[in-house]
């Protein structure tokens, strides 16, 4: 067995195939697919529900059965394997039917958001080379057609756009009849299709320091591992239904979420609204077992669940990044904290650690050919325990590069090819195991609501308005949200600085993700400089959170 990619991608930087051999003797990696992984499921579990919505529910069998039809729609339509689709897509069952069909198919996803606009998906397109745009025609506060088309027009070779949901507009192609073609014909078609372990599955993003997103690369066999492995140490089973109300093209969800479930015969639940009345609906109907939410939904849930309008009987565990106490206390569900990268390793806690485990930290690693380290910033040199320092993790699906990124990575990854996160970790020795929590970045991001809003991107935008000359931006404390965005604005000379709405506007206008609009304006007559004369954001998000602090006191005193 060759542990190579068949048809390698440039641009991309593969893992080393003696790690990759040395993991599969270990029994950590397989010669599978996604798509081989997702049909193993099927054959054990052909009568379990995969995927289940308000509106009904698909079995293992119909969904291995429907996803072969159209990721041979797919070829037919004139792509081939390792060309890359835009996904521009919410949580319905047709996204999911999307992402399976694609991996059989041997089609890489560029996994965007609904919320991005021209500005990424613009960028998205012609740096990932995306020959196809999936979009859904049916959403309601956007039109998703007319701006495919526009995309069109703006991103070289982007030739198809597919309908997942709602009419397909002009020119575009419907996903229901990609379902309609004969099983044994797309078998056939599908039987052709080299099916390649250590090739490219999905293209990730990932926020960072740079002004752009960077795409991450995600191999099928270390994908699936990841996925299997979570399955696994969490100790969930294919009787738990799954709830998580954060996009599915999220790695946090991809990986940790509807991916373990549906590669373990779990149930998936899928809802592309997010309000307060459809979590609650979807909650109560479908009754998930376990459920991985953002802290603004969990907060949205205490209230819920205080006034006896959501029941937790079915409940087993909730997770998040920085709500498990609150969920242990005040919502009476077990709480337990993930922390993951995009880019690859993956901590939890989980049932049985104690008090100060859960609530304090993030876990630890999922696997144990997960090596961490914590090094002093800008250095190689690890820290003595129970000091912090920049968390540094090598394993069987931590990326090895960033896509066509090769000045970035030289950045980013240490000499012996350990992925330098960015985040500020200590840890913490109990009963002899390592557990981690986290301190902190040293990421010029802002950490809304588990999106990363990339600072530097933000900036850049902004500073295209004629009222500045001087911005940063930085995250305030927000109890609902972990961060929220603030920017400090410096006026040109003469000029009236704009408002919220107004800025927003003028964002809107330049095709910047809503999600990334600054939601404070602080004026300043100058920004604050170190003593090296770099600027100085430690002292502006303490200022803004001291004034956040006494103007609560203010209000409550």
């Amino acid at each position: 067995m060759t542990f190579a990619p068949g048809n390698p991608i440039e641009g991309l930087v593969y893992p080393d195939p003696a790690d990759l051999e040395r993991w599969h003797a270990a029994g950590a990696l397989t010669s599978e697919t996604l798509g081989d992984g997702f049909r193993a499921a099927a054959k054990i579990h052909p009568d379990r529900n995969a995927i289940i919505w308000l509106e009904g529910r698909i079995s293992y069998r119909e969904l291995d059965e429907t996803t072969d039809k159209v990721a041979a729609g797919l070829l037919g339509l004139g792509l081939s394997p390792c060309d890359r689709v835009l996904f521009q897509l919410t949580n319905t069952p047709e996204t999911l039917i999307s992402f399976l069909a694609c991996w059989k198919a041997g089609i890489i996803p560029i996994c965007t958001l609904a919320a991005h606009r021209e500005a990424e998906i613009g960028y998205l397109g012609s740096f990932g080379g995306a020959k196809a745009h999936f979009i859904e025609s049916n959403a309601g506060k956007f039109d998703f057609h007319a701006f495919a088309k526009k995309m069109q027009g703006e991103v070289p070779g982007l030739e198809l756009i597919v309908s997942t949901r709602g009419g397909a507009g002009e020119g575009a192609v419907d996903l229901a009849d990609l379902m309609t073609g004969d099983l044994e014909d797309a078998r056939r078609r599908l039987d052709e299709v080299p099916q390649d372990p250590w090739q490219v599955a999905a293209f990730q993003l990932s926020g960072g320091t740079t002004g752009v997103p960077k795409i991450i690369p995600r191999i099928h066999a270390e994908y699936l591992y990841n996925m299997r492995q979570v399955m696994a140490f969490k100790g969930w089973t294919a009787e738990d239904r799954l709830f998580v109300p954060m996009p599915f093209a999220h790695n946090l969800n991809m990986g940790c979420g509807w991916g373990p479930f549906i590669m373990s015969g779990g149930t998936v639940i899928a809802t592309p609204r997010v309000d307060q009345d459809a979590m609650r609906e979807v909650h109560n109907a479908l009754t998930p077992t376990v459920m991985g939410a953002a802290k603004p939904i969990i907060m949205r849930m205490k209230t819920e669940i205080a006034e006896g309008r959501i029941p937790t009987g079915n409940l087993r565990e909730i997770f998040s990044t920085d709500a498990a106490e609150i969920v242990t206390r005040d919502m009476g569900v077990p709480g337990h904290h993930i922390f993951g990268m995009t880019e690859g390793t993956i901590m939890f806690t989980r049932e049985g650690d104690s008090e100060f485990v859960r609530f304090e930290t993030c876990g630890t690693p999922i696997s144990e050919h997960d090596r961490v380290r914590l090094l002093g910033p800008g250095s190689e040199d690890e820290v003595p325990a129970g000091e912090i320092g920049e968390l540094a993790v090598f394993g069987p699906y931590t990326i090895r590069g960033y896509y066509n990124a090769p000045e970035r990575n030289t950045e980013t990854f240490t000499s012996e090819g350990f992925y330098r996160s960015g985040d500020l970790m200590k840890c913490h020795l109990i009963d002899g195991m390592k557990f981690y929590s986290f301190e902190g970045r040293i990421k010029d991001v802002v950490d809304r609501a588990g999106e990363k809003v990339n600072c530097e991107e933000v900036e850049r935008a902004v500073m295209a308005h004629p009222a500045f000359s001087d911005v940063a931006v930085v995250g305030m404390p927000s109890p609902t949200h972990g961060e929220r965005i603030c920017l400090y604005a410096v006026a040109r000379p003469g000029a009236t600085l704009p408002d919220i709405n107004e800025l927003g506007a003028f964002l809107k206008g330049a095709g910047l993700a809503i999600f990334k609009w600054p939601e404070r304006i602080e004026p300043i007559d100058v920004l604050p400089l170190t003593k090296v004369g770099k600027l100085d954001k430690v002292a502006l998000r303490q200022r803004i959170a001291d004034i956040l602090k006494a103007e609560d006191a203010a209000e409550n005193g």
